[in-house]
């Protein structure tokens, strides 16, 4: 059997957990079967479906053991032509409260007040049972 190639538009979508296909290093990988044995979970593959995985792929850093299961997994190769260069970044759309940002500014807060509020009250204890 000769290698397939597949366009990134056909690879994209295979896209649910009854069908997942994901592009790492040039080649497609059909992961549908091992969805569920997936140690980081089958939402991080299903999440890199549609574009080139590689980076998310690398990032986690899998083992050495990891990348030769793949060979099992492995339908064809992708062709480059059909992948952007530069895929657009479009950040989430995001309310303009941000949690993240409000709960470290909160702590960043407490870190300084709490230690003052500490001084503060034993100052006044001193105070207080030094006037009495």
């Amino acid at each position: 059997m000769g290698k397939v190639t597949y366009t990134l538009q056909q690879v994209a979508e295979h896209n649910d957990p009854k069908d997942c296909w994901l592009i790492i290093d040039g080649k497609v990988f059909d992961v549908t079967k091992f969805l569920e044995d997936h140690p980081g979970g089958d939402d991080v593959l299903l999440s890199a479906t549609g574009k080139d995985a590689t980076d998310d792929f690398e990032d986690v850093g899998h083992s050495s053991t990891a990348k030769a299961m793949m060979d099992e997994f492995y339908v064809g190769d992708i062709d480059t032509a059909t992948i952007p260069s530069k895929v657009e970044y479009k950040p989430p759309k995001q309310d303009h409260y941000n949690q993240d940002k409000t709960s470290e500014f909160i702590i960043k807060i407490l870190q300084f007040l709490v230690p003052l509020v500490i001084l503060g009250v034993a100052v006044g204890i001193r105070f207080y049972t030094r006037s009495v």
